[in-house]
């Protein structure tokens, strides 16, 4: 069920399930148990026990590994192959969780396309505690300690730490093996504990249905993906657990029927492989057909084909060679050695792959600037670029991602005309008084106070930042009241604002696509599809501090948002204009910026 539900989100929601969460919880219930009843009989083999560990595991990972490095030769854009290759190696050494941490831990490395192989964190994870549990257990049984107490306090410690680090950094916390450590010490309480529990009939049915529902739910009631693991992540274990605890009920209305029934059992044999194969045959479906959704169809080929190799996997590999009187380390030499081997194949080489890797990150930077923390919060960074002499201008770019696109742009104006460009940047967290991607984060509102007392302080000849947001297929462009309530703030204080709309948003790579298909207008979107006639600014009571600047014109023809303007790719993602595209609007910038501020 945990698999299914993974599987059925990721493909069509968008969305985190919670599964995950239980497959460690598992995982630490059924390993605690073997370990406890082997060191029961005296006989805890911890050889014996890694190599039936890697017998289980590898053969599919491996094989799933191999035939994405193949498939991504043939079908990714040259643009991913590094990507690819890199966090291929990572997922065979069992330290995806740590690659993907890595990346996440800045806001701007999560635009690099979603990994073919990103799923591979949470079996990361899984491959770190099989090699770390059973050294646990045996040094407790070896110092004859209580293996509970021990539990529980790797329960406590962790969970602790999960709570801080998913508040201060969520991206990393996401990846991270010690927030996620105290689901499997759950499992393992829940093994050393659940012979002991007495429920009548009635009650364990009532508690097998409470948690079956609780875990449909999860994904659709939390916003599971920006908030965990945290506290959060204790409805889908505690879900998990009372399944468990529910156990067989005995009545023909228990949850348990219809997860003991050979359909769902048969499912749970092709749990690991399903998990394996579903996202690579879902991002290659995705860039195949250069699409953003995959929709009802799109979405139930994607899954019949990933029960299909799972099925294969299963019944062709994983059986036999977990059957097979193989040693594990015979079987790790003929796995690992072919496929990174096979790696070599996607390494980029010639001028085109090197192209492509630029491309991919054309992102205007903030290399030349000093930033110190602002006095007013610990998490705004203050960045002055240079000047020489008194500044003639002094500008403060506050915002998100979008705002700092516009640093390539600027940059050659400022060094021409002497201005100082001063930046306050967080992604995802735009100039509001209200976080507008995430309501729950009351982080990036606390960062905009900051901000803006940073910048009443500094008084600068004029602020630069978003006018609009969410500019996508469906004309869902917004002015939202957070961001006149900051312009009005500035107002009161005689600071003027330059307010730019927003780029497009597609939904895809447009990077990928035009790749794939060149510059074919299915790597854009019709104007009209994106861009209302009258922005929607021109419509509100807005302070006279404010001018708006809109480079719509720059960005699309009359009719159509092309990805492609001369020859000038427009974004490098999905949603951000390339650093080269932005530099070459310069001289269109500063005239704008003359008439708005000369006004």
């Amino acid at each position: 069920m945990a698999a299914l539900l993974v599987v059925v989100y990721h493909v069509w929601l968008g969305r985190v399930s919670g599964g995950v969460d239980v497959f460690f919880l598992i995982s630490g219930f059924l390993v605690t148990g073997q370990l406890v009843r082997a060191t029961g009989r005296g006989r805890l083999d911890l050889r014996a026990t890694w190599s039936r560990m890697a017998k289980r595991l590898l053969p599919a990972a491996f094989v799933v590994l191999g035939a994405t490095l193949v498939a991504g030769a043939l079908v990714l854009p040259e643009n991913r192959w590094a990507q690819t290759v890199r966090e291929v190696i990572a997922s065979a050494l069992f330290l995806e969780n740590w690659q993907l941490a890595s990346d996440s831990a800045d806001y701007y490395a999560q635009h690099e396309h979603a990994s073919v192989v990103q799923h591979f964190w949470s079996l990361s994870i899984q491959g770190q505690f099989y090699l770390l549990w059973p050294l646990l257990v045996l040094v407790v049984t070896v110092l004859r300690g209580s293996l509970l107490r021990v539990l529980l306090a790797v329960f406590a410690l962790s969970l602790g730490f999960s709570v801080w680090l998913t508040a201060v950094d969520q991206p990393l916390a996401y990846f991270h093996t010690a927030t996620r450590i105290w689901e499997f010490a759950f499992g393992g309480l829940l093994a050393l504990v659940v012979s002991r529990v007495d429920l009548s009939g009635p009650v364990r049915t009532v508690l097998g249905w409470a948690g079956l529902l609780g875990l449909l739910v999860c994904g659709v009631v939390l916003d599971v993906g920006a908030a965990f693991p945290g506290h959060l992540a204790l409805w889908p274990t505690t879900c998990a657990a009372a399944v468990i605890v529910a156990g067989t009920t005995g009545s023909r209305f228990g949850a348990d029927r219809l997860l003991a029934g050979e359909p769902l059992r048969y499912l749970g044999d092709l749990s690991y492989s399903l998990y394996l194969w579903h996202w690579p045959v879902l991002v290659g479906w995705l860039v195949i057909g250069g699409r953003g959704e995959v929709g009802l169809l799109g979405g139930l080929v994607i899954i019949g084909a990933s029960l299909v190799l799972a099925a294969a996997t299963h019944h062709l590999v994983e059986e036999p060679v977990r059957k097979s009187r193989w040693k594990a380390r015979t079987l790790i030499a003929l796995l690992l050695v072919p496929l990174l081997a096979a790696t070599v194949v996607l390494q980029p080489t010639g001028p085109r792959e090197v192209a492509a890797q630029v491309a991919a990150t054309d992102f205007a930077a903030l290399d030349d600037q000093h930033c110190a923390k602002s006095a007013h919060d610990d998490e705004l960074d203050v960045c002055h670029g240079p000047a020489d002499g008194t500044p003639a201008k002094r500008v403060v770019l506050v915002g998100d991602s979008h705002v700092q696109q516009y640093l390539a742009a600027l940059a050659p104006i400022a060094q021409r005309r002497n201005w100082q460009l001063i930046t306050m940047l967080r992604g995802a967290c735009p100039f509001s008084t209200r976080s507008e991607k995430n309501p729950d984060d009351q982080s990036c509102v606390r960062w905009n106070d900051s901000a803006a007392g940073e910048i009443i302080g500094l008084r600068p000849d004029f602020v630069f930042t978003l006018a609009t947001r969410n500019v996508q297929v469906g004309l869902t462009e917004q002015t939202p009241p957070g961001f006149v309530e900051r312009w009005r703030q500035l107002d009161a204080e005689g600071i003027p604002v330059v307010a730019v709309r927003d780029n497009p948003r597609y939904g895809f790579s447009v990077l990928d696509c035009v790749q794939v298909h060149g510059p074919a207008p299915r790597c854009g979107a019709p104007r009209s599809d994106l861009l209302a006639p009258v922005p929607p600014y021109a419509q509100l009571d807005v302070p006279g501090n404010v001018s708006f600047l809109d480079f719509s014109d720059q960005l699309c023809t009359e009719d159509q948002c092309p990805p492609v303007r001369g020859d000038l790719l427009v974004n490098f993602d999905d949603n951000h204009v390339s650093a080269t595209f932005m530099r070459s609007l310069s001289e269109v910038v500063e005239e704008a910026l003359d008439a708005v501020t000369e006004a």
